[in-house]
């Protein structure tokens, strides 16, 4: 457990720039895990959407999966930048899979939602290739990331937000099971970041001049879906957040406390968007571990 938040400090607090990419934590990381890069989970819109599997060299048995969504407020990021966001994952044992998705650039909203519910039900149909335990499955990310590991975990089965994806009667009939969702400061409420006092830009311009966007906001928005079966949820989140509103993360467990769901929000005191220290980092994790613990994931 030390070695993993030794790492995990590293992890946050080196920028992902090109000293990373030459580390040698890299280069252990390469000597320890195999990576398939680049696999096409979808195509909408003319545009070939493509994640990385990660997983351990020596198990070939299946493992809890995590799925990462990288951040970047919807319109800007990319999965190549997200190795150190799910080292202590890979340090645990567990696969990886590293979502890449549709940005401002090339769709609109919901696109990105599309999006990551098609490489969710990508796992589903590939589990047994890639020795995913699809019952151990948890979504994470980071601000937009944390919004679609939310809203891809909350989607009612057969959802009209599914509708972009590759059609497959391997899929199955049952609906995409998610263990957790460890949501890191994610917006919770759409509307509330394209208009009014709290609306960012980074919002604004997700959904340009779309015309029914106060509705296409709603249908993307976790907190239209919380209900008693949703998702065990774990919230992290700074009270001082200038980006998304420290309000996301209370409004949201305030409904998961009403609808009797499994969840826990832990504040970062101080904590800007993402801006935590050494310590708070590390204090974050523990819950992590703690959360998922608690619900029979290790």
């Amino acid at each position: 457990m030390n070695k993993c938040f030794n790492i995990l400090i590293f992890l946050f607090i080196s920028s992902v720039s090109t000293f990373a990419q030459t580390s040698p934590v890299l280069l252990e990381i390469a000597d320890r895990y195999w990576m398939q890069p680049d696999v096409a989970y979808n195509k909408a819109g003319g545009v070939v959407t493509k994640l990385d599997v990660w997983y351990p060299r020596d198990n070939d048995k299946p493992t809890p999966t995590l799925v990462y969504i990288h951040g970047g407020g919807w319109i800007f990021g990319q999965k190549e930048g997200a190795v150190y966001q799910f080292l202590p994952y890979l340090e645990k044992g567990w696969r990886v899979v590293n979502v890449e998705y549709r940005m401002v650039s090339d769709a609109y909203a919901p696109g990105a939602v599309e999006d990551t519910r098609c490489a969710l039900r990508w796992i589903y149909r590939n589990a047994a290739q890639y020795k995913f335990d699809t019952e151990k499955i948890v979504l994470t990310g980071h601000s937009a990331g944390g919004h679609l590991s939310l809203i891809t975990a909350m989607l009612p089965f057969k959802s009209p937000l599914d509708n972009r994806c590759y059609a497959d009667e391997s899929y199955g009939e049952g609906p995409m099971k998610v263990a957790a969702v460890i949501n890191w400061y994610g917006i919770t409420d759409v509307n509330d970041v394209i208009k009014g006092e709290n609306t960012k830009n980074y919002a604004v311009m997700w959904f340009g001049s779309l015309k029914d966007r106060e509705e296409i906001a709603r249908d993307v928005s976790p907190l239209t879906y919380v209900n008693k079966d949703t998702s065990p949820v774990l919230t992290i989140h700074g009270d001082k957040d200038s980006v998304v509103p420290y309000s996301h993360g209370t409004r949201l467990h305030e409904a998961l406390e009403k609808a009797g769901v499994k969840n826990k929000l832990h504040t970062v005191s101080g904590g800007d968007h993402g801006m935590f220290t050494k310590q708070q980092y590390v204090d974050a994790f523990a819950d992590v571990w703690k959360f998922l613990d608690e619900i029979g994931i290790k």
